[in-house]
Formats: structure tokens, sequence, C-alpha cells
């Protein structure tokens, strides 16, 4: 097993953030001493023995290391809740980093996500600095592609779901090792055990599309990936992995309390990756791009922003979405009645309603085909805060008026 360094501490993907764990740290009548167990086993510590059927002796990884912890073996072992208690003070005050994510694990149950990169040792500076960015950012797309598939299934999402599976990712924590080849996600199991189940699954259906692509030269099974959660954005998130390494895997460890997801099996070993499967996740994931089809909705939405060349005409209008589609803004092409209605309603503070087809080219940001625009009434105290909102972001409705493109 490869343990990561106790020298780095636990960040989140973006800024550092509190970890709930900082409130309350775990009672040990709450310790199940088998989750303990499991998860000082996880760490590297090692087991130097103990009373047999009563407690193991555990010691922490490194040398020269003189902590030792005594876990029970059962709950219903006598000094069962004193032995606990005494390990927990051990681990809180040993400092180290693999004693307090412990600690974590033990008050937030977290499924742990790990990738490493193979090559060679970064030297120190701006190249080791690179490396871990590119670590972290590869990671953070494929955690975002598993909160994507968490929310249902696509070959593309584009600009879909993106605010809530961005959500999904506030509580994840990382850990990187020394030299940008290792890091590790704690994903905690009351928000995220959906995002992590997904992403091993689709971990493993992309690596056997990939090897089906190897052995027929043909594509389907990167169809058939898509029920998995397989999609672009995994496989954009691969390439970043991969690229500019003599290879890649990526793992995960079920968090001990939660127990192994019903979908999955325990144990599995990482999913490893080469710089050879490239060229076939790049061509997957423009097969996936290309073969999204248009979606028809019927969006309601207030206007930020209205542009034609001319007085008069056909123009385009920029939407901030209230309702009817899974994206934060879409661009619409109106003609000179359409555009007239939406300028109308956008000066007395009211959003808009219109059907079209919302195309896959360019993320899902355009509709197509668009008609039926029609006000739409909205509570008076919703009129108000449009209203303001007009107030304060005039600038765009200016360029509304004078007609710049």
């Amino acid at each position: 097993m490869d343990h990561r360094s106790s020298d780095e501490p636990v960040r989140s993907l973006g800024a550092v953030r509190a970890h709930p764990v900082d409130l309350a740290g775990p009672e040990p009548g709450q310790v199940d001493p088998a989750v303990l167990s499991a998860l000082l086993e996880r760490h590297g510590w090692r087991r130097r023995g103990g009373a047999a059927g009563r407690y193991a002796r555990w010691t922490r990884p490194g040398p020269g290391t003189r902590t030792s912890l005594l876990v029970p073996e059962s709950p219903d072992f006598p000094d069962s809740e004193e032995l606990l208690g005494e390990a927990l003070t051990a681990l809180e005050r040993s400092g180290t980093p693999s004693a307090r994510e412990i600690l974590v694990a033990l008050a937030v149950p977290s499924d742990e996500i790990r990738w490493w990169r193979d090559g060679p040792e970064s030297a120190a500076g701006a190249s080791t600095w690179t490396a871990e960015e590119q670590l972290r950012s590869a990671a953070r797309g494929m955690l975002l592609a598993g909160a994507l598939a968490a929310r249902g299934r696509a070959g593309y999402y584009g600009a879909r779901h993106r605010r809530p599976a961005a959500a999904a990712l506030e509580n994840v924590l990382v850990q990187t090792a020394p030299g940008g080849h290792r890091l590790t996600a704690f994903v905690p199991v009351a928000t995220g055990r959906p995002l992590a189940v997904r992403l091993h699954q689709a971990l493993y259906a992309v690596r056997e599309a990939i090897d089906y692509r190897r052995a027929t030269g043909g594509m389907d099974a990167f169809d058939g990936a898509v029920e998995a959660g397989v999609s672009q954005e995994l496989t954009e998130a691969l390439v970043a992995l991969v690229r500019g390494t003599e290879g890649a895997r990526v793992g995960v460890a079920w968090a001990p309390a939660a127990g192994v997801p019903e979908e999955c099996t325990d144990g599995d070993a990482p999913v490893e990756f080469s710089p050879g499967d490239l060229d076939v996740l790049r061509a997957a994931g423009a097969r996936y791009r290309h073969a999204e089809p248009a979606v028809p909705v019927r969006v309601t939405g207030t206007v930020v922003r209205m542009r034609r060349s001319g007085p008069c005409g056909e123009g385009t209008v920029r939407l901030q979405v209230i309702a009817g589609a899974e994206v934060p803004y879409v661009r619409v092409t109106l003609d000179e009645e359409a555009y007239r209605t939406a300028g109308h309603a956008h000066l007395v503070g009211l959003p808009i309603r219109v059907h079209g087809r919302l195309q896959s080219r360019g993320g899902f940001r355009r509709l197509t085909d668009a008609g039926d625009v029609v006000p739409v009434q909205v509570e008076e105290a919703e009129r108000d805060r449009l209203m303001k909102s007009l107030q304060e972001n005039l600038d765009f409705f200016e360029e509304a008026c004078a007609g710049e493109e």
C-alpha cells in the first residue's frame, strides 16, 4: 500500500477551508474499535502485537517514533472506552498529519480518492509547484465529472449542472505529497458518497472501453460507458492527469465507518492509465462532444444583456436562467418583435419565457429556434428585486439602446 507523506497539511481543492472536525472531536463511546484499527492500518501505522482477543498495540510509522496506542479488539472489552479515550488523546497530542487525518475520519467518515502520477522526481522549486498544480487541476476535474455523473448521465455536460456539481466539492479536502506525484481527496460520506461511487464505476468503465478499442478498433464501448458515468469531462480530466507522465493511477478507499457501497466492491486495485491511452481518450472526448443532442427546453429567465447591429431587426439577448435549463445563462437570437418584447419586459422588471433548443455546441449556452417569447408575471417582491438589479446595472441596457455589437 502506498501511504501519504506525513509532512503535508490537508487542504481544500480551492481555498483552504475549515473541516467540520474542528468543531468537535469524536467521543470514545462513539468510536468503533474496528474502524479505528482499519484507519490506523490505512495510514501506515503498524500493529505490534498485544493481548490476543483483548487489544492490539499500534505504533506510528517512521523511525524513532515513540507514539504507541492500545486499541481494544471489541467494544465489549471491559476497559474498551478507557483505552479508546487514551488512544484518542495520544492521537490529538501526536500532532502528526496522519494522526489528525485519523481523527478527521472518525469524526466525519470520508471516502478517500487517491491519484498517483509516475515519472522522475521533480526538482525543487517551480517544477515541483507546476507538477502539483497539474495534479490538483486534474483531480478537481475528475471529481467534478463524478459530481456531474451523480446528477444524471450524459456524454457531454458543458455548462449544465455546473453550479450544483461544484457545490458538491465544497467539503472535499485534499492532501498532496512532496514532488507533485501523489494526491488524496477526502470526500465526506454524508454529502459526497454518490460522487465517489460514480467516479469509481466510471473509471473502470473507461478503462474497459479503452481496452476494447485496442482489441477491436471500435469505439462502441464508450457509448455504453456513459451509463456508468463516463463523459467528455472525465476523459478530459484523465488526459490532464496522464499527459507528461510515464503513467497514472486512480484508486478509491471506502470509509470504514460507512462500509462498502452496494454498487461497489472492497479492495479494488487502482485503475491504471498510460500515455498510450491519450489518443483514445481524446477521441472519446470528441465523440461525446459531437454526439450529445440538442435539448428542447422552455426557459424562464431575466434579461441581463441585449445587443443588435442596428436600431431595428433581430438581436441577441442574454438570459440569466431562473427555470427550464440546468445552466446559469443562455444566449438567444430573437426576431425584431420578440427582441422588442424582451426589452419591454426588462424595462418593467419582468422575466421572459422562451421556447427553443439548447445546443450542445458551445457547451449548452445557446438557444436556437427560439419562439413564443412572453413576459412572465412575478410576485411584487421579486419584481422589486429585479428592478433594483436593473438600476445597478444600467450599462448593458445602454448598449442595447445604442445598438452596439
